[in-house]
Formats: C-alpha cells, structure tokens, sequence
C-alpha cells in the first residue's frame, strides 16, 4: 500500500488541511481523512509514515465508539461508501463522517506519569503549571493524582499552557469545570482499560466542541499521535518504551536540528520502526491484526 500525502476530492471543498489531517465539508457535516503525514515539534516532517492514517482513523473509531457513555462525540461514520465519491477507495479505512461543530479554543491535557514538558517543567519548578508535585520524582513517575493541564490552542505557533482560571475566563466556569471533569473521565476509563492490556497512558490531550446546545468531543482520541503510550512492562523496569510519536521526537532530537528551519528527513529504519508501533499499538487497542 502506497503511503498517502494529501487527498483532494475535486467534488466536496477543502476546508482545512492540517499537519496530519485534510477536511471536506460536507454541508452540515465533514469529510475527516487522516493521511499518512506525520509532525513533530510544530513542523510536519518531509517523510510519510505507512499505515499512519489508517491506524489513527481506526483507533479513533474504536475510542469514539466505546467511550460514547461518557460524553457524545462527532463520529457519525467510517462508511464513506454512503457519499458516492468518484475513487472514493483510495478513502477507505483512512476517512470518517463527523457532525460539524465549533471547536473550543482550549486543548485539554490530562497527565497521569510525569514525562514529556510536564518533566521539564518539574525539574525547574517542581510543579506542572500551578500544581506543585512532591520532591523527589523521577521521569516516568506515577503522579499523586490525575492533572489537568490545558493550553491554549494556537492555529499557528505553539500552544501555551494556562491554568484552570484562564480556561474559565476563555469559555466561562461551567463549561471549564464541565471539560476538565470529562477530560479526566475519559483519561481514567482509558487508562484503566489499557492497563489489564499491558499498556500505560502517560498523558493524552482531547479537543472539544460546541454542537448545537452541546459541548462534544471532537478531533482524535486515544492516538498515538494525540497519546503518550508505555509498555507497562518497560515503565516497571525503569526505561519507558515509546509506543507513540515520542519515538520520532526522541530521534530528532539527537540530529542537531535547531526546531527552527525546516526538519531532516527520516531514516527509513526510523520510518519502518514508527509505522510497526503504531500498527502494534492499534492490535493491543483493538485486539485485531489487521495489517
């Protein structure tokens, strides 16, 4: 299967196209088509990861259809067959029908290990934003509780953390209490069904939406693009083993690539190793082999 790009469907408009995704719209709903781009450190990277889009996409199905119970979501369909699209298969099994909403301007981190900016941050200060976290933890340490950690959500640039006043002063304190409760009930039912697999989540983000009346959940969830995943086995012996897009940070970050001119190109050692976690990480999720 040839990596793809991007896609272009000469008969719906392209709304947006993202570092990783491209968006129709389709009247009052989108066409979402996760491609096999990959980004990093806020620069899309010039290879292409195979399987990346699928495996995202599916994921993101499996998550949106199992957590439903704890807040509404956009999924609508993966069955792209419904639009009659002219070499609609190169779509398949990468696209899904979503309801068309109004994002918020807030991306919801949760963290329950301390890794990642969360680390760096604790190092400094010994805290994570305005929490203030015990002396004495080590890079990949089980946090006392769950954190909610927000930032805003740059459409350029890098997001910047904000503590929980801010988000009541962005969107109003209902609904900031209303995110940061659901953000950390889907984190805990996550985490606790991956757990009995083998697998820790370490942190994951979540976007939301207003549809209608409603606050919903939209974008991805539980990827390993949106996701920090561990093997359970590698966190006990002290060495966490990336299951996720932290495996391609970590690599560039031993390049001598500045973060500020364009990003190297990747190895193709680095490229087949990134697309067999993300494909393994998905048969642990989902419990199917599908690739």
């Amino acid at each position: 299967m040839n990596p793809v790009k991007e896609v272009n469907i000469p008969s719906l408009p392209l709304l947006k196209r993202g570092k990783v995704r491209d968006i129709f719209s389709l009247n009052e709903n989108l066409l979402i088509v996760s491609t096999d781009r990959i980004s990093a450190f806020d620069w899309i990277l010039p290879d292409l990861i195979p399987y990346k889009g699928i495996v995202l996409n599916k994921i993101a199905v499996f998550w949106f259809d199992k957590l439903k119970r704890v807040i509404e979501n956009h999924f609508i369909t993966d069955d792209i067959s419904v639009l009659n699209l002219e070499g609609y298969e190169a779509l398949l099994d990468r696209s899904m029908i979503v309801k068309k909403s109004n994002p918020i301007p807030v991306e919801c981190i949760v963290r329950g290990y301390l890794a990642g900016s969360g680390w760096r941050d604790y190092q400094k200060t010994g805290k994570i934003i305005d929490y203030k976290l015990p002396d004495g933890l080590s890079e990949g340490s089980k946090l006392p509780e769950v954190l909610f950690t927000p930032t805003t959500k740059a459409e350029s640039g890098h997001d910047e953390n904000i503590d929980f006043h801010k988000v009541e002063n962005l969107i109003g304190k209902e609904n900031a209490r209303f995110l940061k409760e659901k953000s950390i009930e889907l984190y805990k039912t996550a985490h606790n069904f991956l757990a009995d697999k083998g697998i820790i989540i370490a942190d994951t983000k979540f976007e939301f939406g207003k549809y209608q009346d409603r606050i919903i959940l939209i974008d991805e969830i539980f990827t390993p693009d949106s996701s920090r995943f561990w093997t359970a086995d590698s966190v006990a012996a002290g060495a966490p083993m990336d299951m996720d897009k932290e495996f391609v940070r970590k690599y560039l970050l031993t390049t001598g690539w500045d973060r500020n001119s364009p990003p190297p190109s990747l190895p193709l050692d680095i490229i087949k190793n990134t697309s067999e976690r993300y494909k393994k990480i998905y048969e642990i999720i989902t419990g199917k082999k599908d690739f």
